[in-house]
């Protein structure tokens, strides 16, 4: 039976394991898709739960580049240096998600479950992508964001929120997760000079802005969700006519719009339209 090699660990020096990039996700996509849930869980339905499952949702977060690390390392059948810094983080990170879940679980009442086993195959996907070093397909990226929405549905759950309105909370943040991802990586392939396909990307905001307008009319989601949707639709009308930009600034644009959106969801909540 082939065992895990452990020459690479002979010969790596401590000093070149970086713990920030191994404890630390690089990715502004990332931590935009989900403080966003955090945040607009916070802002619309405040309770100790709340925190805790806050505190859940972020070291989930952060256990994913640890985790992906020890995967990679493992079905590589290696155990270096890294690997044993990354499943040391994982674990942590881990713990502390499951610490976060059980005090949820003491002080709100369980059906907040409801948004995680709604989750579970988007993240089921997410999580395999990662074992197999695919993390930064469509399909992967789509998956893993929509998956960290389900924190603001937890969240609204755990305050005893209808469920129909709950679930708006994570449509709202899924739509601005397939929006904004459809037009940041048209804009990438643009900074590379690779072809983009502008009628598809307006063709998937024009499909997003009208699920949230029937949401609205159903009563699910607050009016203003639909603003803040066409105004994703608006950036990528505006980003798509003129020169490419930066990947950063892509970045930090698309967390501003993350955050947009948020506010205007919970603007929403609060005046009821």
């Amino acid at each position: 039976m082939p065992v895990m090699s452990t020459a690479s660990q002979r010969s790596t020096p401590t000093s070149r394991v970086s713990i920030r990039s191994i404890a630390l996700p690089t990715e502004h996509g990332g931590w935009g898709f989900t403080l966003e849930p955090i945040l607009l869980g916070l802002l619309v339905a405040y309770s100790a739960a709340a925190w805790e499952l806050s505190v859940a949702a972020l070291a989930v977060f952060l256990a994913r580049r640890p985790f992906r690390l020890l995967m990679t390392d493992l079905v590589r059948r290696r155990w270096l240096r890294r690997t044993s810094v990354a499943a040391s983080f994982a674990f942590g990170y881990g713990l502390l998600a499951l610490l976060g879940l059980v005090g949820a679980l003491v002080t709100a009442p369980s059906r907040f479950l409801l948004a995680y086993v709604a989750a579970a195959p988007f993240a089921a996907v997410a999580l395999v992508a990662d074992t197999k070093s695919k993390s930064r397909t469509l399909v992967a990226e789509l998956a893993g964001s929509i998956a960290m929405g389900a924190t603001a549905t937890a969240i609204a759950l755990a305050d005893w929120w209808a469920v129909g309105e709950a679930f708006g909370l994570w449509l709202v943040l899924a739509g601005r997760a397939v929006a904004t991802i459809a037009l940041v990586r048209g804009q990438i392939r643009r900074v590379h000079d690779k072809p983009v396909r502008p009628a598809a990307i307006h063709a998937t905001q024009a499909a997003t802005v009208a699920t949230m307008a029937l949401a609205a009319l159903l009563g699910f989601v607050p009016w203003l969700a639909v603003v803040a949707m066409a105004g994703i639709w608006l950036l990528a009308v505006i980003s798509l006519r003129r020169p490419p930009v930066p990947a950063r600034v892509v970045g930090w644009t698309q967390m501003a719009t993350g955050l947009a959106v948020v506010v205007l969801t919970a603007a929403g909540v609060w005046m009821d339209w």
